[in-house]
């Protein structure tokens, strides 16, 4: 599971449901034609589509979440030198972020 891009992991979770393309699609409220490319990885998956698809496949929706959003920030520091010290600065910002929310 952690190697699929998260399309990719959805067109899974369809198929092994025998979901056509077109029902899913009407589901999440969009084109058949997106949902298509977004399974195979040339369209982005939305992250207002989670809860739906964690429900529609009776999914935890937190890791549903978090494999979507861990994947996005992986894609997005992939190629940075310095991916590691990255995170940990952003982990650091999170919770300063949360900590001035609470207040």
């Amino acid at each position: 599971m952690q190697s699929e891009n998260i399309g990719e992991y959805i067109r899974q979770l369809r198929e092994k449901e025998n979901m056509p393309l077109r029902k899913l699609a009407a589901i999440l409220d969009i084109d058949q034609s997106t949902l298509s490319k977004s399974e195979r990885g040339e369209r982005p998956v939305s992250r207002q589509m989670i809860p739906i698809i964690a429900k529609t496949f009776g999914l935890n929706e937190k890791d549903l979440i978090v494999k979507y959003m861990s994947k996005q920030l992986a894609y997005q520091i992939a190629d940075e030198q310095y991916a590691n010290e990255i995170l940990k600065a952003a982990e650091e910002e999170v919770k300063y972020i949360k900590k001035q929310k609470n207040k």
